[in-house]
């Protein structure tokens, strides 16, 4: 079933989807629609793994990295004498 939602937008916006619609072929419609399923399904996602990761953080076991060990692990990447990932 689809429904109807008004939305507002400034003139440059609504002129380059437009352009985007007629170079593609599609609809206005299409495009947003598009749009927004794709922005609810990454946003979904992210929000379902930072509350999972949040809730592993709150376990008594939980282990944490000092950001200055992740810093200088990132740092020695690609070097000769790269550094084992920080436990």
């Amino acid at each position: 079933m689809n429904t109807t939602l008004t939305i507002r937008i400034d003139d440059k916006t609504k002129q380059k989807l437009e352009r985007l619609a007629s170079a593609t072929a599609r609809s206005k419609s299409y495009l947003v629609s598009t749009a927004i399923n794709e922005f609810i399904e990454a946003n979904e996602w992210q929000i379902q793994e930072i509350i999972k990761a949040v809730k592993k953080a709150d376990l008594p076991d939980a282990k944490f990295i000092d950001h200055e060990d992740v810093a200088a692990w990132l740092d020695s990447w690609g070097t000769k004498n790269a550094k084992k990932p920080p436990k």
